[in-house]
């Protein structure tokens, strides 16, 4: 066993029996180096890693550190350091910068050649074990460096020195407008008109293959159709959702998404499921049917949520980070997708010859198959006529029971915070639009547990926990965003303003440790370790960027408690989207989304009644259905101090009433939830 097998992360512990002598990334790495006088060998992967449909972390840990020649190689020449990019996405993303600058591309597993200093000089993501497709091998460029590093080592620092001044460079300030300001209604627009350009009005979603799901994207959208009545906006999330929720990216079967579709049309997913994917699309389904009530909208949403807590939640209340793409195909071959797809010969042993047939044609299963050796992923293709619903759910019944019993991909069970923080907000939202108090009391038990386990006595957060231990990496500003908002849509939802004091702890913590004078947010906190670049990304990836994350968080506690000091940040974070709105709308879709927010206010709810009291249910609940663009709402017992929103507010002739607030003006209060819908529909 290496020095991994005391690691919490379960991708480093796959790595833990390599003949490889790895390091845990460190300084005790750095000096091991130093004193070795040989360069570092970072590799960065994750527990789920895949790329373009195939398994390249895995393979290359079966074929290079798996291989006892290449170990000695390697141990004899260089100190290999393994980084999970999920608990070190700090780590991960200064280097992954380096190689994009460097090769014009980037993926995972990501291997960087650094010097003892960390600073790197020669990038690659996979390399095969022997020459192939113009391809060096991993024993040839592992031979090819400990020369140049022997040999060549002033051209070696010479490169490293430039590739970090280079990064050291790149500095986002620069692009902020000179005022700082939020984007005005013009520059929204304009980011609408370009992601109509982007728009596949075949298929739904923006691009073509391989076909992402764009949660944040959908939210902007949204939230633009409530403001403007843009009926393009809302064309664009109904096509996109209809075709990802009737695609094989979708689970028909046990609900939840898998990460990404490898074609155009949404049909062959990658069959990998993450968590951050499924709450961000669980949460965009109940938004879309808050805005139109569509009954596709509202299953998917439900099942989502369904699936979340039935596979991904720990014993501890939190949720597990991903289940893998692979699992066992019953023949002992770890085969990707194996435990979701079909065969005709499959679905007639469990249905038998009639149900199998109408299965077959329900879901798209042919003889030939839309999957590998003649299976096809399960979809719902546009047919004509009344479908039997009965049927439907009896078939679907009989074939989840006979999938439970198909060997189960692996589970990542890490806790990251950040992507506890989106759970939460989408189950309490979910549960409170369908009347599901499971779905709050399950949001609610993460939440406790990021306090309990993630959260110390200084509003400081560790990334990652698991089997209720918490993780030795502190938590980068997407953690403390990402559960900021959770803990605000909690409040929301349960009226308990506890949840809204340990939001501020939080952001609190990012004014003090990320943000800068002008505005500008950093990815990781002042006192954090030193890297050779601070961090630093205003887009989005697969989850919202930390520093829209941010800018929406600290907008919505600002209308819930009149905080100035933390409106101001919020609209100096978003002069990045004034910048970026026009040219890279895809990209900056949260902050697009936080942006409407301000625009609209947003809206600011209290509803004053007793607590349990269904007028006072009744008004809660309306103002959770409004559709204003990033309102808050809290609820609360007549002098309440909870919250300060709630604060000098009085009943109306002894009745629940609901306030509603504006740009610092509010209108007459309302005892009508009716009323109350009404004046929150954007």
């Amino acid at each position: 066993m290496n020095r991994l097998a005391n690691s919490q992360s379960p991708y480093l512990l796959q790595h833990a029996s390599n003949p490889v002598d790895w390091w845990p990334w460190g300084e005790e790495a750095m000096q091991e180096a130093k004193r070795r006088d040989v360069p570092i060998l970072l590799s960065v992967g994750y527990s789920s890693c895949h790329l373009a449909g195939d398994h390249w972390c895995h393979v290359m840990a079966h074929e290079s550190f798996e291989d006892p020649d290449t170990a000695a190689l390697l141990n004899d020449h260089f100190v290999a350091v393994k980084v999970d990019r999920e608990e070190r996405p700090d780590v991960d993303a200064v280097y992954m910068e380096a190689v994009q600058a460097a090769t014009g591309q980037g993926g995972w597993p990501m291997t960087v050649f650094l010097t003892p200093d960390a600073e790197p000089f020669y990038f690659g993501t996979y390399f095969p074990p022997e020459p192939r497709h113009g391809m060096p091998s991993f024993g040839q460029i592992l031979e090819g460096v400990r020369s140049a590093w022997a040999d060549r080592r002033d051209e070696v620092g010479e490169v490293a020195g430039r590739i970090v001044a280079d990064l050291a460079g790149r500095s986002l300030s620069a692009s902020l407008p000179a005022d700082r300001r939020p984007p005005r209604a013009e520059e929204l627009h304009t980011a609408l008109m370009g992601l109509t350009r982007d728009f596949d009005a075949a298929h739904g979603g923006f691009g073509g293959a391989p076909k992402f799901p764009p949660p944040m994207v959908l939210e902007f959208l949204l939230r633009h159709h409530a403001r403007t009545a843009s009926a393009g906006a809302l064309e664009m999330v109904q096509a996109t959702c209809a075709a990802m929720a009737r695609g094989g990216i979708y689970d028909q079967l046990g609900g939840g998404f898998a990460r990404y579709a490898v074609d155009a049309t949404w049909t062959v997913p990658h069959f990998e499921k993450m968590l951050y994917d499924n709450a961000l699309l669980c949460r965009t389904y109940a938004h879309l049917w808050r805005s139109t009530g569509s009954e596709e909208a509202r299953r998917t949403a439900v099942e989502t949520a369904d699936f979340l807590v039935r596979e991904l939640r720990t014993d501890q209340g939190g949720f597990a980070s991903a289940l893998d793409a692979d699992s066992d195909d019953g023949t002992g071959r770890h085969v990707e997708g194996a435990y979701y797809v079909w065969t005709p010969g499959q679905l007639r042993a469990v249905l038998g010859e009639e149900d199998a047939e109408f299965a077959a044609a329900h879901f798209g299963v042919t003889e030939e198959g839309t999957f590998e050796e003649g299976a096809s992923v399960l979809q719902l293709p546009d047919t004509e006529g009344l479908v039997d619903a009965e049927r439907v759910a009896s078939v679907r019944q009989r074939l989840l029971a006979a999938r439970d019993e198909r060997p189960r991909p692996g589970r990542d069970d890490k806790v990251v915070a950040c992507w506890n923080g989106l759970a939460i907000a989408a189950l309490a939202e979910t549960g409170a639009y369908f009347d599901r108090p499971d779905l709050i009391q399950a949001a609610t038990d993460a939440a406790d547990l990021l306090v309990r386990v993630h959260m110390d006595g200084q509003a400081r957060l560790h990334r990652t926990s698991r089997d209720g231990t918490p993780g030795a990496n502190s938590g980068v500003l997407e953690d403390y965003a990402d559960v900021a908002e959770g803990f605000l849509t909690l409040a929301s939802v349960t009226g308990e303003g506890v949840w809204v004091e340990f939001a501020g702890f939080l952001l609190d913590t990012v004014l003090l440790q990320f943000t800068t004078e002008d505005g500008a947010l950093y990815d990781t906190a002042a006192d954090a370790e030193a890297l050779i670049r601070r961090p630093q990304d205003p887009t989005d990836n697969a989850t919202p960027s930390g520093w829209t994350a941010a800018a929406g968080a600290l907008l919505s506690y600002a209308a819930l408690t009149g905080s100035g000091l933390h409106r101001d940040a919020a609209e100096r974070a978003l002069g990045i989207v004034t910048a970026l709105a026009g040219r890279a709308p895809r990209f900056i879709g949260w902050g697009l989304a936080v942006a409407e927010a301000a625009l609209d206010g947003p809206r600011e709810v209290a509803v004053v009644g007793p607590p349990g009291d269904p007028a006072t249910t009744a008004l809660h609940h309306a103002a959770l259905l409004g559709t204003a663009p990033g309102a808050v709402v809290a609820m609360g017992a007549p002098g309440s101090d909870e919250v300060p929103l709630l604060q000098d507010r009085p009943l109306v002739d002894g009745k629940p009433a609901a306030y509603v607030c504006r740009h610092f003006t509010c209108e007459r209060p309302t005892t009508d939830p009716a009323e109350l819908t009404a004046g929150l529909q954007g």
